[in-house]
């Protein structure tokens, strides 16, 4: 993952020194290659042995090593002055460039999505969802898209799921939901209104909430009893989603294995499911 996107995602969590060391460093990445330890603490206003602490809660070793990375992120993030499409596609890319380069993007996205997510996240996720009576998976846009995948999945396993990308019907279903009952919310920002408000009216309700949003604090994994993240190129101009659902659509998928792994009577239900749409394929209908 990117030093920097690293860096963004912990701001909340970060002292005074480590904010200032934070601002510095990304407002002047260029200067770190040629900074010791000592001159970067000069230049925020900081001690030495803060930066050093700095790096290491980066899960750096040290500043060797956090330098290295900078100059790895900044080798990543260069860009030439052609105008860009999507992330780093420009305007001018031959398809086999396009491919290659959206390729090497979605990779980039899904491994570094995977590292964020702990095992024991995900199997607390799986567990809330098969104890849950009723699931309400909410999102809007490309996440709405997402989520209604996530409802199809479940639904095979024989889970009361379904997703609504309508806030006022978001709304009026948590209402009436209770701790028995889940709520998984996807958004990447984890800041969109809607998806704020219905996730805010969840937790006074003391319903359950599952969050999949952009790696690090906000709004809406705040409030979550377990946070899943993603992470996404956040500074390429998008034509659409589209990282950002790939990055998403792994997690769905990969908590989908697991509930599928747990569940025999899921596997049976799966396996029912299946046949049936088989046999109507072959139907000749």
């Amino acid at each position: 993952m990117s030093t920097f996107i690293k860096i963004k995602a912990m701001r909340d969590n970060l002292s005074t020194s480590e904010l200032a060391l934070a601002d510095y460093i990304l407002s002047h990445p260029e200067s770190i290659r040629d900074l010791s330890s000592q001159k970067l603490a000069q230049q925020a206003g900081v001690s030495q042995s803060s930066v050093v602490k700095f790096t290491q809660k980066l899960g750096y070793r040290g500043y060797p090593d956090f330098k290295f990375a900078i100059n790895d992120s900044l080798r990543s993030a260069q860009q030439n002055d052609t105008p860009r499409l999507h992330g780093q596609i420009s305007l001018d890319d031959t398809f086999s460039a396009v491919a290659e380069k959206l390729l090497s993007s979605k990779v980039a996205v899904l491994t570094n999505t995977k590292s964020v997510n702990e095992q024991s996240t995900y199997e607390q996720a799986q567990a809330m969802l098969q104890k849950a009576n009723r699931i309400l998976i909410c999102g809007v846009g490309g996440s709405a898209l997402v989520g209604r995948d996530l409802s199809f999945k479940l639904q095979k396993l024989g889970m009361s799921a379904f997703a609504e990308s309508d806030n006022h019907v978001q709304m009026a279903n948590v209402a009436n939901y209770t701790s028995k009952d889940l709520l998984f919310v996807i958004s990447e920002s984890g800041e969109t209104r809607e998806e704020v408000a219905v996730t805010e009216l969840a937790k006074k309700h003391g319903v359950t909430i599952v969050s999949l949003t952009g790696y690090g604090n906000n709004s809406i994994s705040k409030l979550a009893d377990v946070k899943l993240y993603t992470v996404s190129d956040e500074n390429s101009a998008r034509l659409s989603s589209i990282l950002a659902r790939t990055a998403q659509e792994f997690v769905i998928d990969t908590l989908f294995i697991l509930l599928t792994q747990s569940s025999a009577k899921g596997r049976k239900l799966l396996e029912v499911s299946n046949q049936a749409i088989r046999e109507f394929r072959t139907s000749g209908r």
